[in-house]
C-alpha cells in the first residue's frame, strides 16, 4: 500500500510539471496575440488623442470661417476691426490677424498686445500677408495652412487663412490668423511621457513638429539616404505621408538604431484632418518590454505555484498512506452507491421514455412520482396530491372508480385492470386501459402503481381499418353487380321499350311499362354510382377559377331549386385565387353538396354557397380557399354525424338516395389534398365546410365571358 501511495504522488508531481511546461509553452505561443492586443490598445490611445487634436484644429478653422462671415457683413473697417480684436483677446492662441481685400491689398491688421515683438513683428507679418494672398485663390471656407513660421520662436506658430465670399456691400477678400498650435496638440504630448513611449508628429507640410522625439526627427531627415537601415521605419513614414492609419512592428535591431530600446516596438499611426484644410500625421512608439516582463512574471508565479502544490502533494501523500486502509472500504461503499444510483437513474429513464403513463401512490393514497408521459397531462402540483386533485377535469364518478380499483388491487394483492373503457380523464373522452399494480409493503412511499395506457389512437386506427375494409368490400360488390346485373338490366330495358313502342301511348299498360323503364334506370344509376365510387379517377389538377364554376352550378340547379321552392344563393368575393383542382370533380362536389342541401330544406328554405380566402397565419400554415354550403333545413341527428361519410348511409327516405354521394365527395376532397368538415343541429340546418388548396402557379384558368 505504501508503494501505491508514493507512486500516486509521483504521478501527480509529473502531471504538475507537465502542466507547468504546457502553461509556459502556451504563454510563449500566445505572445503574438498579446502583442496584437497591445498594438490595438496603443492604436486606440493614439486615435483618441488624435480626435482631440482634430477637434481643437477644427475649432480654430471654425473661428476663422466665423471671422470671414463677420467681414462679409455690412460694416465699417472700424467695426470689423473691433469685432476681430475681441476674438483675438478671447482666444489666447491667436497672436495676429491680417485682413486683405479681393485685390490683395491690406484692409487692416491686428496684433495681440500680450505677445512679444518676436512674434508679431518683422518677417511674421510678411508670412501672414503672403498666406492671406494665397487664400484668395481658394474656395471661401477652405482653410490654407502655412509651414511653421521660422521667424516666430518655438516652431509651433502657423498661419491659417481663408477667403470670404463677397456680400452686397463688399467685394470679399481673405483673412489670416497667426496661431500658436502648441495647445492644440497637448493631448498628444500627454502620450509621450509614458514609460517606453515616444512621439513623431509630422505637420501639414511634411515637416516634424517640435513635439517629436529628436532621434526620430533626425532619422526622418536621414530616411531617404539610409532607408535600407530602417525598413520598418521607412514603411511607417510612407503610410503617414499617405494619410493612412494602422500599426507597424519594428524589430529589436531597428528599434536600437532608432533609440527606442532593445525590445520590439509597436508604432501606432493615424492622421489628423482639419475640415476644409490640410492634415497632420502622428505616430506613437511603444516598447514591448512590459509584455516580456509580464510574461516572465507569469512564468515565475506558475513555478512558485507548482512548488507549493508539490509541497502540499507530499503532505497529501503522507495522509493517503495513513488513510489507505479506510480508503478501500470507502471505495467499496461508493461503488455500491454508484451502482444503486445508476440503477435508479436507468429505471427513471425507462419510465420517462415509455409512452404509457405511470404514477406511484403511497400507502396513504397520495401521488409520490409521475413519469414523463403522464406528467405532461397532469397539473404541476400533481406530486403530493390525491387522485381527485391530480385529475381535476375528470368527473367525480371516474375518480371514485380509479380509487376503488387501487383499493381492490391492494386488498387482493394482484393486478386489476379496466380494459379499453371510454373515460373522460383529461376533460375529453378517450379510450384507456388502466391497471393497478400493487407492490410489496416494505416501502410505504410506493405502495401501488397506476398504469394509464391511452388507446384512443389505436381505436381510431381500428375505425380506419374497418372503413378501409368496408370500402374494399364496396369495390368488390360494385364490380360484381356491374358484371352480373348490368347486362341483364340492359336487355330487360330494351325489351320494355320495344313493348312500350308496340303498345303505343294510349294503351292501358303503357304507363306500367314506363314504370318498369324508370325503375331499371334507377337501378342502373345506383350501379354507375357504385362503379364511380370504387374507381375514382386520379385528379388532373390545374388552376380553376371558382366564381365561374359556382355561377355555372347555380344555373344548373336553378330549375331544381325552383321545383323544390328553395332559394339558392352564391357569394364569391373579388380577387379569389384559383383552385388547384380537376374542374369536373370540383363541379361534382359542388353539385352533390348543393343537391343534398336542397333536399334537406322545406319549401321556402334557403341554401347559401360562399367562399373566402384562408390566408396563412404563419409560414408553413394552410394556404387556400374556404368554401361553405349552408342550409336551414332539418339538420342531422347527433348520433348520425359520425356516419354521414360512410358508404350506403343516408338520412333520406327509402328510394330517394343511395348513401354514396357524400362518400364520393369526401374521397374527391382528400384526393385533392383538401379537408372537409360538417356541422349540424336538428332543426337548425347543416353547414359543410371545404378547405381547398389554391394553385401555386401565378396564372389561373381564364374563362370566356
Amino acid at each position: 500500500m505504501n508503494r501505491k501511495a508514493l507512486a500516486s504522488v509521483l504521478l501527480l508531481c509529473i502531471a504538475l510539471v507537465s502542466v507547468v511546461a504546457g502553461v509556459v509553452h502556451l504563454i510563449r505561443r500566445d505572445r503574438a496575440a498579446l502583442v496584437d492586443q497591445f498594438a490595438s490598445d496603443r492604436m486606440a490611445q493614439v486615435e483618441a488623442a488624435a480626435r482631440e487634436v482634430a477637434d481643437a484644429l477644427d475649432d480654430a478653422a471654425d473661428d476663422l470661417r466665423f471671422a470671414g462671415e463677420l467681414l462679409s457683413r455690412p460694416g465699417t473697417i472700424a467695426e470689423h476691426r473691433r469685432e476681430l480684436l475681441a476674438l483675438l483677446e478671447v482666444v489666447g492662441q491667436y497672436k495676429a490677424i491680417v485682413v486683405l481685400d479681393s485685390q490683395g491689398g491690406q484692409r487692416f491688421a491686428i496684433m495681440d498686445r500680450r505677445a512679444g515683438p518676436a512674434v508679431t513683428r518683422g518677417a511674421v507679418g510678411t508670412v501672414l500677408t503672403e498666406t492671406a494672398r494665397e487664400a484668395l485663390a481658394g474656395t471661401p471656407g477652405d482653410i490654407l495652412t502655412s509651414p511653421p513660421v521660422a521667424a516666430a520662436p518655438g516652431g509651433w506658430f502657423r498661419v491659417f487663412a481663408t477667403a470670404y465670399a463677397p456680400s452686397e456691400d463688399g467685394p470679399g477678400g481673405s483673412v489670416a490668423v497667426l496661431v500658436d498650435t502648441e495647445p492644440s496638440f497637448a493631448a498628444l504630448k500627454l502620450i509621450a511621457p509614458q514609460p517606453g513611449a515616444k512621439l513623431l508628429l509630422i505637420g501639414a507640410h511634411g515637416v516634424p513638429t517640435p513635439a517629436s522625439d529628436p532621434v526620430l526627427m533626425d532619422w526622418h531627415k536621414r530616411q531617404k539616404a539610409e532607408a535600407s537601415s530602417v525598413p520598418a521605419y521607412s514603411e511607417l513614414l510612407t503610410h503617414m505621408r499617405a494619410g493612412e492609419r494602422g500599426t507597424v512592428r519594428i524589430p529589436e535591431n531597428e528599434a536600437a538604431l532608432l533609440g527606442l530600446g532593445s525590445d520590439d516596438v509597436i508604432a501606432a499611426y493615424t492622421d489628423i484632418r482639419m475640415r476644409g484644410g490640410a492634415h497632420w500625421s502622428v505616430a506613437t512608439f511603444s516598447s514591448t518590454r512590459e509584455l516580456r516582463a509580464h510574461e516572465r512574471g507569469v512564468i515565475l508565479r506558475v513555478a512558485l505555484g507548482a512548488m507549493l502544490v508539490t509541497f502540499f502533494l507530499s503532505v497529501f501523500g503522507a495522509y493517503v498512506f495513513v488513510a489507505s486502509r479506510r480508503a478501500v472500504a470507502l471505495q467499496e461503499s461508493r461503488r455500491h452507491a454508484d451502482r444503486l444510483a445508476h440503477l435508479h437513474e436507468k429505471t427513471q429513464k425507462i419510465l420517462d421514455n415509455i409512452p404509457t403513463g405511470v404514477l406511484a401512490l403511497s400507502a396513504t393514497g397520495r401521488i409520490t412520482a409521475v413519469n414523463q408521459a403522464l406528467r405532461e397531462r397532469l397539473p404541476p402540483t400533481a406530486v403530493g396530491s390525491l387522485l381527485s386533485e391530480a385529475f381535476p377535469h375528470a368527473p367525480a364518478a371516474v375518480v371514485d372508480r380509479l380509487s376503488s380499483l387501487v383499493e381492490a388491487a391492494c386488498s387482493a394483492e394482484r393486478v386489476l385492470s379496466l380494459h379499453g373503457e371510454p373515460l373522460p380523464l383529461f376533460g375529453e373522452e378517450g379510450q384507456y386501459r388502466i391497471q393497478a399494480v400493487p407492490l410489496e409493503r416494505l416501502d410505504p412511499e410506493v405502495r401501488v402503481l397506476l398504469v394509464v395506457e391511452d388507446l384512443s389512437n389505436v381505436h381510431a386506427l381500428e375505425s380506419q381499418l374497418l372503413r378501409a375494409e368496408k370500402l374494399a368490400t364496396v369495390g368488390i360488390l360494385a364490380a360484381g353487380i356491374a358484371h352480373e346485373i348490368g347486362t341483364p338490366l340492359g336487355v330487360v330495358r330494351g325489351r320494355a321499350e320495344y313493348v312500350q313502342g308496340k303498345l303505343g301511348p294510349q294503351h292501358p299498360q303503357a304507363a306500367g311499362m314506363q314504370v318498369i323503364i324508370d325503375q331499371i334506370d334507377r337501378v342502373s344509376r345506383t350501379i354507375r354510382q357504385l362503379l364511380d365510387f370504387s374507381r375514382v379517377q386520379p385528379a388532373l389538377v390545374k388552376g380553376v377559377a371558382l366564381e365561374p364554376l359556382l355561377r355555372g352550378a347555380q344555373e344548373l340547379l336553378h330549375g331544381e331549386a325552383e321545383r323544390r321552392k328553395v332559394k339558392l344563393e352564391v357569394e364569391v368575393p373579388e380577387g379569389l385565387p384559383s383552385l388547384s383542382a380537376d374542374p369536373d370533380q370540383l363541379q361534382q362536389v359542388v353539385l352533390n353538396l348543393a343537391l343534398n342541401a336542397c333536399d334537406a330544406c322545406e319549401p321556402g328554405g334557403s341554401v347559401r354557397i360562399a367562399a373566402h380566402v384562408e390566408a396563412p397565419v404563419e409560414p408553413g400554415a394552410w394556404n387556400g380557399v374556404r368554401m361553405t354550403v349552408r342550409d336551414d333545413g332539418r339538420g342531422i341527428p347527433p348520433e348520425s354525424l359520425n356516419r354521414v361519410f360512410d358508404p350506403f348511409f343516408t338520412t333520406k327516405k327509402r328510394g330517394q338516395g343511395t348513401g354514396l354521394g357524400l362518400t364520393m365527395v369526401a374521397q374527391i376532397v382528400r384526393n385533392h389534398g383538401g379537408r372537409i368538415e360538417l356541422e349540424s343541429e336538428p332543426g337548425q340546418g347543416t353547414c359543410v365546410t371545404l378547405w381547398w388548396p389554391a394553385t401555386p402557379l401565378p396564372s389561373e384558368e381564364r374563362h370566356a365571358v
